[in-house]
């Protein structure tokens, strides 16, 4: 017997989040932005995404917020978020910020996920 997967509000944002992010990826890659053939950042989003839908453990929105932050320093650290405002490129610009806002709407919704199990845990 099959059984549903049941993800809290938190959990829904963070996937949604991150799983929008990968198709802002891939929205640049098919632009032409040069990104490596299999990307790191997959991995870096749809990790934790997979980990939020099938994992259960109280540290999960933790993975979500350590990669979510890493992507977002990444951004300004490689000069990349120069493409945010430079249209030379509009499938690159538009697909960046599809990535970058889904990483930060990820990000949000992992601190209060975590901060809502370890103030249940607390209480």
């Amino acid at each position: 017997m099959k059984e549903k997967l049941h993800l809290t509000t938190a959990g829904m944002l963070i996937v949604g989040g991150l799983i929008t992010a990968t198709i802002g990826v891939v929205i640049q890659i098919i632009s032409g932005v040069p990104y490596p053939k299999v990307p790191p950042v997959f991995f870096i989003q749809l990790i934790p995404a997979g980990l939020v839908i099938f994992g259960k453990w109280r540290w999960t929105p933790l993975v979500v917020i350590i990669g979510s932050v890493f992507l977002t320093i990444g951004l300004f650290t490689s000069g990349a978020a120069v493409r945010l405002t430079d249209f030379h490129n509009p499938g690159g610009s538009i697909g960046l910020w599809i990535q970058m806002l889904s990483v930060l709407v990820a990000l949000f919704a992992g601190v209060a996920a975590m901060t809502r199990r370890y103030s249940l845990k607390t209480a």
